[in-house]
């Protein structure tokens, strides 16, 4: 699983050439309802910090939306305080520091993302799974003390995985680890759930018109400012090239797309190279054909929890699973080690691949 901490998972967001577009006077007009109109900037307000592990950044085109940077940001680093495992403080540190002795109450932006973490645990029969910690903490990679841990150390901390033993007390808001030895992780999850309150500061604010990116976990709201109809165009980044490199594009409105993929941290070992996400069954780094997996739908959330679980299935079950398992509007990019790109159907007529990518479009009836 994806551990969200110096993570740094890039996706391109053709800002600059949807912003030369706008009037020559900088500002755009579009109604946003019936009863009144919103001022679209041609060039956004924009602030970018280093938080969460990543850099962040949020861009506003609605004029005269600027304050709404600040509570937006602020959001992101309360959050962060509590989610971030190892991180003095936080939530996840105590409930995990009292597993097989208390129950640990928390507050309600926590229960409801550890619920959420839970659900998608059983849903995936445990292709996601919020206990992975046990395994994360112990290759540690994405960190400066990474390393292969011992076969006998695996061996160990798979007995501490299992979700089933998570228990929730829904009107004390308590959360409780049955075994000691078993650590919550959220970093497969936790950037999708930030992204999506943020995106409920800045409506709050006012704002029509953003892109918000957690370092990857990005969310386009409203239209793009060439016109109230035109939806952004979002670049899916090429697994094999620097990040902002991307090998196609798709346009999407109100929409958020998350990508994951083996290319950003790993560590290398005798020639070996072991990347970030990590299969709970066996306690090593999924080893199959997906090289990046990027999910589109309506909730962050959602997108970054179904990419653990696209890894965890494959090219041809993920498409399955994506296409027959989601809600509507929930659609996936799958591309392979072998440079072979994948939709589901709801995306064919909407994704575009780079001409001079290097990749090539995959005929389904070939996948085994």
């Amino acid at each position: 699983m994806k551990n969200w901490r110096n993570i740094t998972i890039f996706m391109t967001v053709a800002l600059l050439l949807l912003a030369g577009c706008g009037s020559s006077d900088g500002q755009k007009t579009s109604s946003t309802t019936s009863e009144s109109s919103t001022t679209i900037l041609k060039e956004p307000y924009a602030q970018e910090k280093f938080l969460i592990g990543t850099y962040t950044r949020i861009r506003i085109y609605d004029k005269g939306k600027e304050a709404a940077l600040k509570p937006a940001f602020a959001r992101i680093e309360k959050l962060g305080d509590e989610i971030t495992i190892n991180a003095s403080g936080s939530e996840i540190d105590a409930i995990n520091a009292q597993a097989g002795i208390k129950p640990v109450k928390v507050t309600e932006d926590m229960y409801y993302l550890l619920k959420e973490a839970y659900d998608y645990s059983k849903k995936s029969n445990g292709g996601f799974n919020m206990t992975i910690g046990a395994i994360t903490q112990l290759w540690r990679i994405g960190f400066d003390d990474a390393r292969k841990p011992a076969q006998s150390e695996i061996d160990e901390a798979l007995k501490h995985i299992d979700y089933n033993k998570v228990q929730f007390n829904d009107q004390d808001k308590t959360v409780y680890l049955e075994e000691k030895g078993m650590i919550i992780d959220l970093g497969a999850i936790a950037k999708g759930y930030i992204a999506d309150e943020v995106v409920k500061v800045l409506k709050k604010q006012g704002v029509t018109t953003a892109i918000i990116d957690l370092g990857g976990n990005v969310f386009v709201m409203g239209h793009s400012p060439r016109g109230e109809d035109e939806p952004w165009t979002i670049g899916i980044q090429d697994p094999n090239s620097a990040r902002g490199t991307a090998l196609g594009t798709i346009k999407e409105t109100n929409k958020t797309v998350v990508t994951s993929g083996i290319y950003e941290r790993y560590l290398e070992v005798d020639g070996k190279k072991y990347h970030h996400i990590f299969d709970s069954k066996t306690g090593y780094p999924y080893e199959n054909d997906i090289a990046s997996v990027s999910v589109v739908t309506d909730k962050s959330i959602d997108g970054d929890g179904l990419t653990t679980v696209a890894f965890d299935k494959g090219v041809k079950e993920g498409l399955a699973y994506i296409e027959n398992e989601t809600p509507k509007g929930t659609d996936a990019i799958f591309v392979t080690r072998e440079g072979v790109v994948y939709v589901t159907d709801g995306l064919k007529d909407n994704f575009e691949l780079g001409e001079d990518s290097g990749f090539t479009m995959g005929d389904r009836n070939d996948l085994k």
